[in-house]
């Protein structure tokens, strides 16, 4: 605001020249909290002129001279005659209201009645104390300007106004949220909060509803309580807000037009969303209690960590739900929800979420205890894993298993502080106010749909039973169980409550237990808005009970290949490159117009364009995906002017399919289990996963253990998802050389997955689009090359790519005569061309080299008619560069033993076994890659 403007505020205000000190207190109170002062004030010193000349943009500093300023003009008001108006105590006091007010929005949290049990001891804060703030107890009759707070009109008394504060503030909701720097998103939720001292006015039919929910929780409980006594459930009982809080969510998201839900939960209190908000029918439920199962194949899961999907009505009009399958890592299931979210959204096109919406239910020990919760947050911001904010819910126990939540589970006060890392705002809640905690849920999702971020409900209530059935949690929380024992459930609080206020009658109460107990008894679905599954977008149908070796074509013409790999080659003058990038895309011009054998970053590349010519999906992630770790695939191109982005793969037709290629967050475990849920919801195109080192796959175990080795024999789930794991001993160290190709085949069973190592361009092409084009969809483990991207005998030519197809096993490529051959050696990866040049170099015509390319499924029709020429032969060797007890030799040398002729012997070259994967020393590494070329040749 220019000089001028100032002067005219300030003469037609009642702030004159002894007014100064409470405009500059003011002014404090605006410096800390933009929020903290009214609207005409923030406007006033938002368009402060800039200090020494410096841009609107730049921080204020010096701030006497903004006090001299204001002074300044002050005087130059009193110069023109005009009358000071207010008492200068009394505009001193003004300042303090609105920091009491402030106060309370800061840390009303820390003094609101949150926990039902009333075991928590905390201090009172002092800053809520009006006293703290100099303000008397004649003040509290007195009149003050609320400022910004949106309650009982621009004045009132302090005494009111403390009231006013204190329930907002103070009562069964928590509201943290002056974390947040976002003036508008905290005004939101201060619009949202005050005006109605953070409580909703519900008729009857909510109440009803609210009190069904209740209900509900606690008759499912009991139930199973009695009918499977001592058999584990992980009961929601002290928490069974959650089932109407989890209504209320649904019935809110229907309403803004949301038309799928994907939540994500552990087993605590899953029973009970799965028949009470799912409709999954109780006699299903009561026979996995009874040990029956269906006729499904594979190992099957514990009842509470099964998934479940159905349709949800609501007024806005029906919800499709899907619960994710879970494994007992608690957490980490949230970005598998996250990647299944994004997927939903892409196929829908919704850009700003509101179509899929996330909700993940933690608890209170977990949330804080494990770092997947971190990533997960950390990657909710970023370009390639954003779904436009997530729900996510704490039932909070207030204890860990045996652990004392606030001793020794977290070292922070609240176990959802984590949040505050993206700024989410958090609403604590106490599980027995049933409508505080259905106010919260729908302010949650209109906060959700407003700013497109996170957003926390902490549940706080307490676990009835220990944490399964079998345990007497009172041998270590006895004052605690102590006082559960005695507190009545939030269903009776809730329905004494309504009784008490005649919103619902003593008989309707009676009525509502023994119907929903009827209802469970039937066994059929008890969730009255259930409705059969109409909006579910996914269809894996083409890709159910298909088998691996099932005919299906992939070949493509020549002129077609050709005219992608000049599509994928060209590069817009506009666009200039880095010298190297550009040297490679010279190279790939003479690639496509025949001219050069292709390299393995173009082949690689080729099989995406032919997938999104044939308008399927491609994703791919990873720390360096766009570039390529090791230089080479240069998909996405970086203007050397002025930085922006071209890729080539997006530019084929004008007809195609989507391709996102993302740099990731530096995490592999919250991306992997992100790319996974990923693949799970998408099952027509290709998402890949590429670790920087293949080593790195390490952090995300628990996702390859859990989810993708053994998700469909546990849960029946498919998915296609394949990951490149950078593989091979080039004298980088044990950090940089193994995939740990041997824990991938140690988890290979039923055909749950393929393990591949291809050895040339040609290899990688057809395999990568063998994944898309057969109707198969298990994961496939891709043990990439680092050096072979540029080793000049790994080249193919476009021939090759047009008229092959994939080879698990690859022979003999040099004219040996089979008849002189005396030993065979069978390897996969980057030895192989190392054992060949070595041959070559020594010129010897007796040994053969058989190339492994798919490990698992092992290849045994195909390994059988290479070595139909060899049946004389009995000196077999299995050469690998890893050692011994690591690789493929302990868990692949049965396969080889089968294949070779009977009489014949096996027998071992490679590295000894190691506790480390690799040797640190590049003279050593030379030294042990020669000896095991040596014996893997026979040369001494």
């Amino acid at each position: 605001m220019h000089q001028g403007i100032m002067k005219a505020w300030l003469e037609s205000s009642h702030l004159y020249g002894s007014n100064a000190t409470y405009v500059e207190e003011m002014y404090e109170a605006y410096q800390e909290d933009p929020s903290s002062v009214s609207d005409d004030w923030r406007a006033v010193f938002d368009n402060l002129p800039p200090v020494n000349g410096a841009s609107a943009d730049v921080p204020e500093a010096a701030h006497s001279k903004i006090r001299d300023y204001f002074r300044s003009l002050a005087q130059e008001g009193r110069r023109k005659g005009a009358a000071r108006m207010t008492d200068p105590e009394v505009d001193a006091k003004q300042v303090k209201v609105l920091q009491l007010i402030n106060a309370y929005r800061f840390r009303g949290h820390q003094n609101a009645n949150l926990d039902p049990l009333e075991l928590w001891k905390r201090d009172a804060v002092a800053e809520l104390d009006p006293a703290f703030h100099g303000l008397t107890a004649e003040d509290l009759q007195r009149e003050f300007n609320t400022g910004s707070f949106a309650h009982g009109g621009d004045t009132m008394k302090l005494g009111d106004l403390v009231k006013a504060l204190k329930a907002t503030y103070c009562g069964a909701i928590g509201a943290e949220y002056m974390h947040i720097t976002d003036t508008e998103e905290k005004r939101w939720i201060q619009q949202r909060l005050e005006p109605t001292l953070g409580r909703a006015s519900y008729d009857k039919g909510v109440k009803t509803r609210i009190l069904e929910g209740l209900n509900a929780a606690e008759g499912m409980e009991k139930y199973l309580g009695a009918k499977f006594p001592g058999a584990k459930r992980f009961s929601l009982e002290g928490g069974d807000a959650l089932v109407p809080m989890m209504r209320e969510i649904i019935y809110r998201a229907g309403e803004a037009g949301t038309k799928e839900i994907v939540v994500g939960m552990a087993h605590r209190g899953r029973l009970n969303v799965l028949v009470n908000i799912l409709g999954k029918r109780p006699a299903e439920l009561f026979d996995e209690f009874a040990g029956k199962h269906g006729e499904s194949s594979g190992s099957g899961d514990v009842k509470y960590h099964q998934g479940f999907s159905s349709d949800f009505e609501t007024p806005g009009g029906n919800v499709h739900l899907a619960l994710a399958f879970n494994p007992s890592h608690l957490e980490i299931v949230n970005p598998v929800v996250m990647g299944s979210v994004r997927a939903r959204q892409d196929r829908r096109g919704c850009a700003d979420g509101l179509s899929v919406m996330p909700i993940t239910i933690h608890g209170d020990s977990a949330i804080a205890g494990q770092g997947i919760v971190q990533e997960t947050f950390n990657m909710s911001q970023t370009r390639g894993f954003k779904v436009g904010g997530s729900i996510r819910i704490v039932v909070n126990n207030q204890v860990g298993f045996t652990t004392s939540a606030h001793h020794d589970v977290r070292s922070t006060e609240y176990c959802t502080d984590i949040a505050k890392m993206v700024q989410a705002p958090i609403f604590h809640v106490n599980s027995d106010d049933p409508e505080a905690v259905a106010f919260v849920a729908q302010l949650a999702v209109d906060y959700r749909n407003t700013f497109k971020r996170d957003v926390v409900i902490d549940l706080v209530c307490y676990r009835r039973h220990g944490h399964n059935e079998a345990d007497e949690p009172s041998a270590t929380q006895p004052l605690m169980y102590a006082k559960i024992k005695k507190h009545p459930t939030p269903r009776k609080i809730y329905a004494d409550k309504l009784i008490a206020e005649n919103s619902i009658s003593a008989e309707e109460v009676t009525a509502m237990v023994n119907g929903y107990r009827d209802a469970l008894d039937h066994g059929d679905c008890v969730v009255k808005e259930w409705r059969p599954m109409t909006l579910h977008t996914v269809d894996w149908t083409p890709f159910l009970n298909r088998e691996w070796d099932e005919a299906f074509e992939s070949s493509m013409s020549f002129e077609r290949l050709q005219s992608l790999a000049e599509k994928i080659a060209y590069v817009p003058e506009t666009h200039p490159l880095q010298s190297r990038v550009a040297k490679i895309y010279s190279d790939r011009h003479a690639m496509a117009k025949g001219e050069k054998l292709l390299d393995w970053g173009f082949a690689e590349t080729l099989a995406y364009a032919t997938i999104l010519e044939d308008n399927k999906r491609v994703r791919i992630t990873g720390q360096d995906s766009g570039r390529g770790t090791f230089f080479h695939r240069h998909a996405v191109l970086h203007n050397q002017n002025d930085a922006t982005t071209y890729m080539p793969l997006r530019n084929l037709a004008a007809e195609q399919g989507p391709i996102d290629i993302t740099d990731s967050v530096l995490s592999e475990a919250s991306v992997l289990a992100f790319e996974y849920g990923y693949a799970t919801a998408e099952p027509g195109g290709l998402t890949i996963w590429e670790a920087q080192f293949g080593d790195f796959a390490n952090c995300a175990q628990v996702v390859i253990d859990q989810f993708l080795s053994s998700g469909e024999q546990k849960w029946g789930r498919l998915c296609g998802l394949t990951m490149l794991l950078p593989h091979g001993y080039e004298g980088q160290g044990p950090e940089h050389s193994s995939a740990r190709l041997e824990r991938f085949l140690q988890l290979c069973a039923n055909h749950n997955m393929q393990v591949c190592v291809p050895s040339t361009p040609a290899q990688v092409y057809h395999m990568l689009r063998r994944q898309v084009v057969r109707p198969m969809r298990r994961p496939l483990v891709v043990m990439s090359p680092k050096s072979l991207l540029r080793h000049p005998l790994a080249v193919s030519s476009l021939e090759e790519l047009a008229n092959g197809s994939f080879q698990n096993v690859i022979g003999e490529i040099d004219a040996l005569d089979p008849k002189g051959v005396e030993r065979v050696v069978f390897c996969s990866g980057k030895v192989y061309f190392e054992l060949l040049e070595r041959r070559r170099k020594e010129n010897l015509t007796n040994v053969a080299i058989v190339r492994v390319e798919q490990l698992y499924p092992f290849p045994a029709e195909e390994m059988a008619k290479v070595l139909e020429a060899y049946q004389h032969v009995t000196d077999f060797v299995w050469c690998q560069e890893e050692p011994q007890n690591q690789g493929a030799w302990y868990c692949s040398q049965h396969h080889f033993w089968a294949a070779i002729p009977k009489g014949a012997m096996l027998t071992y070259a490679g590295r000894e076994a190691s506790a480390a994967p690799a040797c640190g020393y590049p003279e050593l590494h030379t030294h042990q890659q020669e000896s095991l070329i040596n014996a893997a040749l026979n040369l001494k």
